[in-house]
């Protein structure tokens, strides 16, 4: 039997418990039992009682509500788990590293995978059968690590014709690791609809 020290009262850390997932939709249960001091079990059964899925399967419920259909290729070609997609707009995907990803000296992730994530986030956010990476600037601002998630962030900067910027900026947890700017040129010559539309800059 496992001896724990309950810092608050059930019914608080309950409370704080639902809205750290609100907060956080990527949480684990395992960044749950160190910010509130109690076993892993422990926190499993507030979530049951709280009728809070797991992470994996609220990732799957996220998803399912409030995504838009890819059109530019296969959902399953996009690398990392797709949270949120709203096309010509923004997008949201979690990759988890995990050992294949990752040099094994120094359970690094290769820097191929985290550009992956964010470059195949830019093309699925485009509405259009046909969508191709032109250009990319791409940043690593930090080493990804084993275990680690990254969080990709996606927005439509502009569409015009033939040519959309997408903005993708990837966290883990707080902390921003990766910026990329792509040029995605797509079929349709007359787009001038969705995203948030700015001026060009050159």
């Amino acid at each position: 039997m496992v001896l724990v020290i309950e810092r608050l009262p059930k019914r608080q850390r309950q409370q704080q418990l639902a809205k750290a997932i609100e907060e956080n939709p990527f949480i684990t249960d395992e960044e749950l039992t160190k910010l509130f001091q109690v076993s892993i079990q422990t926190i499993r059964l507030d979530r049951l009682e709280l009728g809070i899925p797991e992470l994996r399967e609220r990732m799957k419920l996220m998803a399912e509500q409030s995504y838009d259909q890819v059109r530019s290729l296969p959902l399953h070609e996009v690398i990392g788990d797709v949270i949120d997609l709203q096309l010509d707009k923004s997008g949201i995907s979690m990759f988890e590293i995990r050992e294949e990803h990752v040099f094994s000296r120094t359970k690094i992730a290769r820097g191929h995978h985290i550009f992956s994530q964010a470059n195949s986030l830019a093309v699925a956010l485009i509405n259009d059968k046909v969508a191709l990476t032109a250009a990319a600037d791409i940043r690593f601002v930090r080493p990804v690590r084993l275990q680690e998630k990254c969080i990709a962030k996606a927005y439509v900067r502009s569409i015009s014709k033939g040519k959309a910027k997408v903005e993708v900026f990837t966290y883990v947890g707080d902390e921003m690791v990766f910026q990329g700017n792509f040029i995605i040129y797509h079929a349709s010559k007359d787009r001038h609809e969705g995203g948030e539309l700015h001026a060009d800059s050159d």
